[in-house]
């Protein structure tokens, strides 16, 4: 009797969660794979028209697909994507995505390791803007809106930024000009970046216009490269030089100790602003809450 009393409760429970892991895995999975998809795409673009309309659609096609998983798989409202704010979210995130570029480029200047060498090519300027649309949208909804958001309301904010970070790191190990120091960097300067902003606001918004902002200076702007991807042409053309520990050498600015200082100081703002607001005290329900 003992034994039937203790063993019928735990059978639903088992299954139940084994349920929830098998759809947060199948979430990661298929955002992965909509991830490389989109990415793959929106590399290919080089017709500045082209670019400008398909990577904006990309986004949205992405941000679409993550509504409509999240309400059927999770079966919770997607607040993390509230359109209140959103804009001016954006805007705040792009503009310091682009000041956090700006001040690493501009010490890089000042030690001698980047220097501006004559004006680039607009149009390429305006694809490598409509290409960072899809990346960084697509990035931030698997790393920061499926990873770090099934493992916080599961585990709180300490775990999700940890693995959401690392993972963030060692995918880019497959990018061209890859190197051990470059994942931890990203890891490091981005991964805790974008997770602490998202921590920090509870909304994807903040973190998808600093990604954008950084990218787009970073890539559009300044003329040099990110993550060890491909040399794009930019409104300006650059070159940069000096030990590897100082410019990122063939990865980029990224894999600069200067970048991940500059982020690393950003992101002690948004972590003292999630403290402030709580979101280190409390779990925003569980993860694949209801099945």
């Amino acid at each position: 009797m003992n034994t039937t009393y203790q063993t019928t409760p735990t059978t639903p429970r088992t299954g139940i969660l084994s349920r929830r892991w098998a759809q947060a895995t199948a979430m990661i999975i298929g955002f992965a794979i909509v991830m490389i998809a989109s990415n793959s795409v929106a590399a290919a673009l080089e017709n500045p028209i082209a670019a400008l309309l398909i990577g904006p659609l990309l986004a949205v096609l992405v941000l679409w697909l993550y509504l409509i998983a999240v309400h059927r798989i999770e079966r919770r409202a997607a607040t993390e994507l509230a359109p209140r704010n959103a804009t001016r979210m954006v805007v705040v995130g792009f503009a310091g995505g682009l000041l956090l570029s700006a001040v690493t480029i501009g010490i890089l200047a000042l030690f001698g390791g980047y220097e501006i060498t004559g004006w680039g090519s607009l149009s390429g300027a305006l694809s490598v803007i409509g290409m960072m649309c899809a990346i960084a949208v697509a990035e931030e909804v698997l790393f920061r809106g499926v990873i770090f958001g099934l493992i916080q309301r599961r585990w709180g904010v300490w775990p999700a930024l940890a693995v959401s970070a690392i993972l963030f790191g060692l995918v880019h190990l497959v990018n061209p000009g890859a190197t051990v120091w470059g994942a931890i960097a990203i890891a490091v300067e981005a991964g805790l970046m974008l997770g602490a902003a998202y921590a920090a606001t509870g909304s994807l918004w903040l973190s998808i216009g600093l990604h954008l902002g950084w990218n787009i200076a970073t890539v559009a702007l300044f003329g040099t490269v990110t993550s060890g991807s491909e040399s794009r042409d930019a409104i300006i053309t650059a070159t940069t030089s000096g030990p590897e520990w100082l410019t990122g050498g063939a990865f980029g600015p990224e894999a600069s100790i200067i970048a991940v200082i500059v982020c690393t100081a950003a992101t002690a703002i948004l972590l003292g602003i999630a403290r402030r607001r709580g979101s280190f005290a409390r779990r925003q329900g569980r993860a694949i809450s209801h099945v």
